[in-house]
């Protein structure tokens, strides 16, 4: 449970520290904020989801109709990256053209990294703990009967995992917000442009990124800590991406 509320901690408290933190020194937007919530859920959450539906085994580790592995992590790779920078673009393209300084670059990943995290993060934690408290009452067995075996089992494995993994969970969410609040302004920087071939870099980025957390899920990577140390390093890049395009940003001024 303790790990589990430091992950519900970090998911909340980094996307309201940098809200604060954003308004404080006068960049942050709520428009920008609020269209890069809008554009996670719609294109993640909905459109990409309708995807994996149709396309992805109910095991959830291979697709439909091959069970090869490396078909599966290409998919999940560049699924995510098309979602997500095409959605990027039609946001800053469409739903924010008088929008479009580097403010609104930082605002909008926030609130798609934000929303993430909240979703993936925070949701997960509290779920985690209804259904500890659910087996610490002993009454987990009662709903276990109504869902699918292999819900069943990969639930008794998330509770069996050691706290810190929780934890990681939270941090992860974090080196997360960092990515797309980079990627968000190199999708804007495209679109100011006017030169869609930075979409093009920010989806391989995005799907690059995304090829180390599917080998893990398929097991191909085993020690998640070579996976939170890539994704560290990757995060760390980002902030300094994040800091030299700011020049960038003033030639448009």
């Amino acid at each position: 449970m303790f790990g589990m509320f430091i992950q519900l901690f970090l998911s909340l408290f980094v996307p309201l520290v940098l809200i604060i933190y954003g308004r404080k020194k006068g960049w942050f937007s709520w428009k920008a904020f609020g269209v890069g919530l809008l554009i996670f859920v719609l294109f993640s959450q909905v459109f990409e989801k309708v995807l994996h539906f149709l396309v992805v085994d109910p095991s959830g580790t291979s697709l439909k109709g091959t069970s090869s592995v490396w078909a599966f992590v290409a998919y999940g790779a560049l699924a995510a990256g098309i979602f997500e920078e095409i959605g990027r673009y039609v946001g800053f393209r469409f739903m924010l053209k008088n929008n479009r300084a580097y403010g609104d670059g930082l605002s909008f990943g926030l609130g798609h990294g934000g929303m993430e995290a909240v979703l993936i993060g925070a949701f997960s934690a509290v779920n985690m703990m209804v259904i500890s408290h659910l087996v610490q009452t002993g009454q987990f067995e009662q709903i276990a009967s109504s869902l699918p075996s292999t819900q069943v089992e990969m639930l008794k494995t998330m509770l069996n995992q050691p706290d810190w993994m929780y934890v990681l969970g939270g941090i992860e969410r974090t080196f997360a917000i960092a990515n797309h609040v980079a990627l968000s302004l190199l999708v804007l920087y495209g679109v100011k442009k006017g030169q869609f071939l930075y979409v093009i870099y920010a989806i391989l980025i995005h799907a690059l990124i995304d090829v180390v957390p599917a080998l893990y899920q398929v097991k191909i990577i085993s020690n998640v800590w070579i996976v939170e140390t890539i994704l560290a390093l990757i995060a760390f890049a980002s902030l300094v991406f994040i800091r030299r395009i700011a020049e960038k940003f003033d030639c448009f001024s």
